[in-house]
Parts: C-alpha cells; sequence; structure tokens
C-alpha cells in the first residue's frame, strides 16, 4: 500500500452513498463490537449531525473513518469520534494521515476552536501527537478505559 492508492473524502451525512455508509458501519462494528469485543450501540443519531471522513482504498472498501462533530452534540466543543482504521492498514500511518485529514477539515468547516475527544487510554500517545492533552483521569466507557483529550489551537 502506498499514498497514491488511498483517496480522502470529507462529505456530511446527507451526501454518504448508500454503499459507502454501509462500509462505514461495517468497518466500525469490525473494529470496535468484534475485534475490541465491545457491546455498544454505534448506532447513537450523531452521525447525522457529522461530516464523515473516510479513506477508499483501489477497491473502494473504506479502510479508515473519523466522524466530526459540531459544537453541542457530543461536547460543548467540537469533537472527533469513532476514529476507525481497518486493521490492515494500521501500520502504514493511516491513523496518523486521518488525524492530519480530520484536523484539517474541522478548522475548514468550523474555524480554529477546541476539539474534544473521549480517547481509548491505551491511544493516549497517539493522541498526544497530534497535540490533544489529557483533562480528565481515566474512566470506563463500555468497558474500556478512556481518557478526555482536548485540543486547543494556538491563537
Amino acid at each position: 500500500m502506498n499514498s497514491k492508492t488511498i483517496s480522502w473524502h470529507c462529505v456530511p451525512f446527507s451526501e454518504l452513498s448508500t454503499v459507502v455508509l454501509y462500509k462505514i458501519l461495517q468497518l466500525r462494528n469490525n473494529v470496535f463490537i468484534i475485534e475490541q469485543d465491545c457491546h455498544y450501540l454505534d448506532l447513537d443519531d450523531k452521525d447525522f449531525l457529522a461530516h464523515h471522513v473516510y479513506a477508499l482504498n483501489e477497491d473502494n472498501d473504506v479502510v479508515a473513518h473519523a466522524r466530526l462533530l459540531p459544537h453541542n452534540v457530543a461536547y460543548e466543543y467540537l469533537s472527533i469520534g469513532r476514529v476507525v482504521v481497518h486493521k490492515e492498514y494500521r501500520s502504514f500511518g493511516l491513523g496518523h494521515q486521518l488525524m492530519h485529514y480530520s484536523m484539517d477539515k474541522m478548522k475548514e468547516l468550523y474555524g480554529v476552536d477546541k476539539i474534544k475527544i473521549s480517547a481509548q487510554q491505551h491511544l493516549e500517545k497517539f493522541y498526544q501527537l497530534h497535540h490533544f492533552v489529557t483533562i480528565s483521569e481515566m474512566y470506563f466507557e463500555d468497558d474500556i478505559p478512556h481518557v478526555a483529550m482536548l485540543y486547543t489551537p494556538n491563537k
């Protein structure tokens, strides 16, 4: 895999094709529910209000996804959630590409502002590389240790 085989997209929910939506939900379910053995309700109505960032490989499979939420949907701040990369693509730096692209799109869509995330604790250092700062103690979300993290832009 190389960067030429991945195409990045960002669209509001209403512009997702049914095939792409299906593949996004399939990826999220395969990773969050099956791989991580976490039983939770992925479909929480926030998808309707989100812009969806996704990466397609050369076969048009969704291999990465994140949803970008405006103010007052998940938190009072902007938020990036459901950050996921297909397991076969994790060793290629696709997670970092996903975060860079998502952060750029957040700035383009909403301006430079604070972004809050609920990060799985074992990914805390990953998000710190993207300038997120831990702002909470560990807590359990769907039986997985998480921490709240906040990105504050330099103004």
